[in-house]
């Protein structure tokens, strides 16, 4: 049985990014000896659909790195609500919530696929760093990846 992993990117006439899901079936080597997804994986699969994520805006993690940037995880938050099972599929929707060239916060809504209810409610905060794990300042590092997150936080913004 092949993994289901699935990109969407949705767009707008522009043809522009506007909102991101990552499609993933649950294996069950995820599950524990109740039959559901332990808890500790959703940290995984948060960090899979924020890479891939990344990945899809040009921006991947060996992209960052080969520029000398890494964005280490500071924190994560994750308020868990229904289980999911093996072979259930999970969407995985990233939005970046807040960002100020030094650090973002990046909010997740997990949804179990074929009923649409809401999994897991979640936010990671990270930072930008150089290769010693120093913290620096995107916009006045590298104005071009500022920019991607700078658009991808004002995308999220209420208008």
């Amino acid at each position: 049985m092949t993994n289901l992993l699935t990109v969407h990117l949705d767009t707008n006439y522009l043809g522009e990014e506007m909102s991101y899901t990552y499609e993933r079936e649950i294996n069950y080597y995820e599950t524990d000896k109740m039959g559901i997804v332990h808890h500790s994986n959703y940290i995984r699969f948060l960090e899979e659909a924020r890479c891939r994520w990344l990945r899809e805006l040009g921006i991947s993690m060996e992209i960052l790195e080969e520029k000398g940037y890494t964005i280490p995880t500071l924190e994560v938050n994750c308020r868990y609500k229904t289980h999911v099972t093996s072979g259930d599929v999970i969407l995985i929707k990233p939005i970046v919530t807040e960002y100020n060239g030094v650090r973002m916060k990046v909010s997740y809504d997990v949804i179990e696929k074929n009923t649409g209810n809401v999994v897991i409610k979640a936010w990671t905060k990270h930072c930008f760093t150089n290769t010693s794990l120093k913290p620096i300042n995107m916009k006045k590092n590298n104005i071009e990846i500022h920019n991607i997150f700078d658009k991808l936080l004002n995308e999220a913004l209420p208008v």
